[in-house]
């Protein structure tokens, strides 16, 4: 989708990308381009920072705040080259920017690289929620910073109205007594931090027979210790471990003996098959 008040200045962009294959479809002003969204799911964004009516920052906000379209990419078009405007375009979501006049071979070197990661996250998500899972991942403040589908619409149709996390779930995190949380309806693991201050959750419907709580669940490992029996899980050696979480081969034994004494187990064969049995 381009998205610019003037597109006849975009004529040899255009005719650039159906060359190479896109579809293309065009919007004059931030409100055409979000009536436009409800009916159409780009695989990218080129939008106009500055345009009558809501600025391409407004309109790019809007979308970042909708589940359905946040994994679009969002390229900004900007006659603008100063930093304070480049910093609002990356805060209200884009990936990357061009400076006008636009050269067609410029967008389309920037646009295979971020439809290639585009269509990678949403392989990613597509396979969680086809595997009856969700994600959130959350900030510091426990504010939610990215769901999958299945996530929001399990926090609509359990939590309607809720703004954030539920109360019961912020204090599960701010106690990080386990990596293990059910609440009524949904069984929520802490896979641990995934950035600076930011953690993933995952998302289970939980089915009845689900009301017996698992060994893990009641194993009370720290958030640590369950990201170590994980990668334990997925048949990684300590060094492996270590490297993939920053830390040394020694300090990834030590909390495998937290996790054995925990578990009840003796082996690391053993708590590799129980993680993997109740983690799937």
């Amino acid at each position: 989708m381009l998205v610019d008040d003037a597109p006849q200045s975009l004529g040899p962009v255009c005719l650039a990308l159906e060359e190479h294959g896109y579809s293309v479809v065009v919007a004059h002003d931030g409100e055409s381009a979000l009536a436009r969204l409800e009916l159409v799911s780009p695989d990218a964004i080129l939008l106009d920072a500055l345009m009558p009516g809501l600025s391409g920052f407004e309109v790019c906000r809007r979308i970042k705040a909708d589940a359905a379209l946040a994994h679009v990419p969002v390229i900004f078009m900007t006659g603008l080259s100063e930093t304070p405007h480049i910093v609002e375009g990356f805060e209200s979501g884009g990936v990357d920017y061009v400076v006008k006049p636009v050269r067609a071979q410029e967008v389309l070197a920037r646009l295979a690289t971020h439809l290639r990661n585009a269509r990678v996250a949403r392989l990613a998500r597509d396979a969680l929620d086809v595997g009856g899972h969700g994600v959130l991942v959350i900030d510091a403040q426990q504010r939610v910073a990215w769901r999958s589908p299945q996530a929001a619409a399990w926090m609509r149709e359990f939590y309607p109205g809720e703004e954030g996390l539920p109360p019961a779930w912020r204090r599960w995190l701010t106690e990080g007594q386990t990596h293990e949380h059910a609440s009524d309806a949904l069984l929520l693991r802490n896979l641990g931090a995934v950035g600076l201050g930011e953690q993933m959750l995952l998302l289970q419907r939980r089915s009845p027979e689900a009301a017996m709580p698992s060994r893990l669940s009641t194993a009370a490992l720290t958030p640590r210790e369950a990201e170590v029996l994980s990668w334990v899980a997925k048949g990684k050696t300590n060094r492996d471990v270590a490297d993939i979480l920053g830390m040394s081969p020694r300090t990834v034994n030590k909390h495998l003996e937290h996790v054995f004494e925990k578990l009840g187990v003796e082996t690391r064969a053993a708590a590799a098959a129980l993680a993997s049995r109740e983690l799937g």
